[in-house]
């Protein structure tokens, strides 16, 4: 499985950005695929899931302003992200878990596939 992110840039604060992540090899059905992101000096954290089965999940830093969906006949997945402040400035990362379960889904090191990562600037 390959994974590519792109649709990052830089946007004032307000702005919206939508980045996608298209997926070769397989496609999304199962397990969990997924946004973190990771800024200078930070760990790589969670900003969005969704579950094969349905379900997606947000961090609360983000809750109300970005939306994840997948369109699975094309294998993209994407990230919706509306109303953006300076902290989320950070690399993007698309990620996937083939088998992955429920509580794994706010997990890095539980993704086995990752993108390349994309960068969202945004600039006050």
């Amino acid at each position: 499985v390959q994974l590519q992110a792109f649709g990052g840039g830089l946007v004032q604060a307000g702005g919206s950005l939508r980045l996608s992540c298209a997926a070769s090899g397989r496609t999304f059905s199962g397990g969990n695929v997924g946004w973190f992101r990771q800024a200078p000096g930070e760990e790589r954290e969670f900003v969005a899931g969704l579950r094969g089965s349905g379900g997606a999940f947000y961090a609360d830093s983000v809750k109300g302003r970005f939306s994840i969906s997948r369109d699975n006949t094309k294998s993209t997945l994407y990230l919706q992200m509306n109303s953006l402040k300076p902290e989320d400035t950070a690399v993007y990362y698309c990620a996937a878990a083939p088998r992955g379960i429920l509580s794994s889904i706010k997990i890095p090191s539980l993704h086995d596939y990752w993108g390349q990562g994309t960068q969202v600037t945004v600039s006050s």
